[in-house]
């Protein structure tokens, strides 16, 4: 089991110009983490309501926008077994900038910690390979993950990765604590924009 912490950083220092669209509890990790949000744009219920399920829909538009930019995307097992049908749609158009990170960590970590269906059972990376992708990878050791990561970066997607990681659970005290304000959802579409030259 790999800490998404550790994730972060990894995909962090490789990523060069590319977007990173992380979901939910990436979100979190990241903003903890690196805390820089160039070319990041977070897609959780702070800044964009209903934004679950949504991170690799978001980002496939986002690469067929931009085919000449990488995007990365860091779901999380339970936003993607909201919208398993990306995983078909994703393959059929085959974007080759697009890299697809699942936190694999069997729990709905950011109400609480709730069993995920098929948490131990259903596999991602089994799901994708037969959907379409062009590459699928699995990591369960972040030594391992590492040594690979710029290989992966570097291939031609659309590429799954599925990180098996340890959760990251919201506790009930995190829930008091008022957040940081942040932007509101137009300004996260227009900072988007900014940053990749696109828009008004």
């Amino acid at each position: 089991m790999i800490d998404q912490d550790e994730i972060v950083r990894v995909v962090d220092k490789l990523r060069g110009d590319a977007v990173v669209v992380p979901s939910m509890r990436a979100v979190i990790g990241w903003e903890r983490t690196i805390g820089d949000m160039n070319r990041v744009i977070p897609l959780d219920s702070a800044y964009i309501p209903s934004a679950m399920g949504k991170a690799s829909s978001f980002a496939l538009g986002l690469c067929l926008a931009r085919p000449d930019t990488k995007v990365i995307v860091l779901d999380g097992d339970g936003g993607l077994l909201m919208n398993l049908g990306t995983l078909v749609t994703v393959a059929n158009k085959a974007p080759r900038n697009l890299y697809h990170f699942v936190m694999d960590n069997g729990v709905y970590a950011t109400t609480g910690g709730q069993r995920v269906p098929g948490a131990g059972q259903a596999s991602f990376v089994g799901m994708a390979r037969e959907a379409g992708y062009a590459r699928t990878y699995q990591f369960e050791d972040l030594e391992e993950f590492t040594t690979q990561a710029q290989q992966i970066l570097d291939e031609p997607g659309p590429t799954l990765i599925c990180l098996k990681t340890v959760p990251d659970v919201r506790l009930p005290q995190e829930r008091a604590v008022p957040r940081v304000p942040r932007p509101v959802p137009s300004q996260v579409v227009r900072e988007a924009q900014r940053q990749l030259g696109t828009g008004g």
